[in-house]
């Protein structure tokens, strides 16, 4: 990785330090057992600097290629899979979702309150291809634990990994769940990327894994990124972690967390040696199935802080990428206006979302100091990525605790890295 003297870019080498700093008490804290940080500017890779370790038992150190489960952030991937197919003229953003697949037509919305799951209603409008790439579909996730609707969830193993053999039998036995609202009406976290990613395969006539790596992958020169983790590349895999108590993801979208977890301490979730993602799937998740490297997703970044263009290859054009980064919610509103306040430990209010990711409208609302327009997402192990077109950056992290409510992680990297900013 080729790196440049930060102050060319604008960027402190001075307060980069308080990055580093804070990037090792995060391990020497027993908040996480390895992490790595990305910051590019203008176009250059101004700071790079990992901690900790892979896996706690191993000890071998966590570094530039290692490869992690980044979970949601594989939702901005199937979302530019789409805009690019929406380039070539395969459906329009407010096309009912059931005119590509069928089974979403006879989809009925629960009543909601104590009702019972067989107590629905049906749609007032239909669920569009936008609203999925919104989330206000209407559909919810199975670890949300508040309602009948994502009960049902668990019961019909709309998860993923899943014992449904396939993307296109998943959604078809999704379809038959009633949504948790009326479509449009609320932002509900969801498996709406999932469904998005069937109808990539719809449209392209490729498994979503095929698409990827032929019009994404293969072309960013994302090596490392993928359904599955290469057999050449297991020794470069990291174990999953959670914290000695809270550690699922029940709490997901709680922002209060006990002193007990603030204290520190890890716990083993996954092995890196045992993983699912270790072995071939036909499930392929356009919403959380991916691992990644820190070098491959930063290439992923600059193709859309460029515009929708790297080194010669353009995915999308520039227009489509801006109207990605606008606010695509109703008369504008932030997500906490539309139903949720708070999402992993950060506060909605001043948060929109576009296409694929949440998108700042107003950052003193937001109480973060960032540009409007500034658009990220992260992922249930604590993987986070932000853009902002204004300063011409993005920084990307990586690390592998789960739930990412558990720390305010996110917040306090922003702030570190906001003040390096010195032109």
């Amino acid at each position: 990785m080729d790196k440049v003297n930060p102050e060319s870019v604008g960027v402190s080498s001075e307060r980069l330090a308080r990055v580093s700093q804070w990037l090792e008490q995060q391990i020497s804290s027993e908040r996480l057992a390895g992490a790595s940080v990305m910051l590019s500017r203008r176009g250059k890779v101004a700071y790079f600097n990992s901690a900790g370790v892979v896996d706690l038992e191993s000890g071998s150190e966590f570094g530039e290629d290692t490869i992690v489960r980044i979970y949601s952030m594989t939702k901005p991937i199937t979302t530019v899979a789409a805009m690019m197919l929406y380039e070539q003229g395969h459906f329009q953003l407010d096309d009912p979702v059931a005119m590509h697949i069928p089974a979403f037509a006879e989809t009925r919305v629960w009543a909601g309150g104590d009702a019972d799951i067989t107590s629905t209603e049906v749609m007032q409008n239909p669920m569009t291809v936008r609203q999925l790439m919104t989330h206000t579909s209407g559909l919810t996730y199975s670890f949300m634990r508040s309602n009948v609707v994502d009960r049902e969830y668990r019961h019909r193993k709309i998860v993923v990994p899943s014992q449904i053999p396939d993307l296109e039998q998943w959604v078809n036995e999704l379809a038959a769940i009633p949504l948790m609202c009326q479509p449009g009406t609320q932002w509900n976290y969801s498996v709406s990327t999932d469904v998005l990613g069937r109808l990539v395969e719809i449209w392209s006539g490729q498994s979503l894994a095929e698409f990827f790596q032929e019009c994404i992958l293969n072309p960013l020169s994302m090596r490392d990124t993928g359904f599955q983790v290469e057999p050449k590349n297991h020794s470069r895999f990291a174990s999953l972690y959670a914290p000695l108590s809270g550690g699922d993801l029940s709490n997901v979208g709680q922002q209060t967390v006990s002193a007990q977890i603030r204290e520190g301490g890890l716990l083993l979730q996954e092995s890196a040696s045992e993983s699912s993602v270790l072995n071939p799937t036909a499930l392929f998740s356009g919403g959380g199935g991916l691992t990644s490297s820190i070098g491959d997703y930063s290439l992923f970044c600059q193709m859309l802080l460029n515009g929708g263009e790297l080194d010669g290859v353009r995915l999308l054009s520039p227009k489509t990428v801006a109207f990605m980064r606008r606010n695509q919610l109703p008369d504008n509103r932030d997500m906490a206006a539309m139903g949720q306040p708070m999402w992993s430990e950060t506060s909605y209010e001043g948060i929109g979302f576009g296409l694929g990711f949440a998108v700042v409208i107003d950052p003193v609302k937001a109480h973060t100091i960032t540009s409007v327009g500034e658009h990220h997402w992260g992922g249930a192990a604590s993987t986070f990525f932000w853009i902002d077109p204004a300063e011409d950056l993005y920084v990307v992290f990586l690390a592998q605790l789960i739930p990412s409510s558990t720390y305010p992680i996110r917040r306090e990297l922003r702030a570190r890295i906001y003040q390096t900013l010195i032109d």
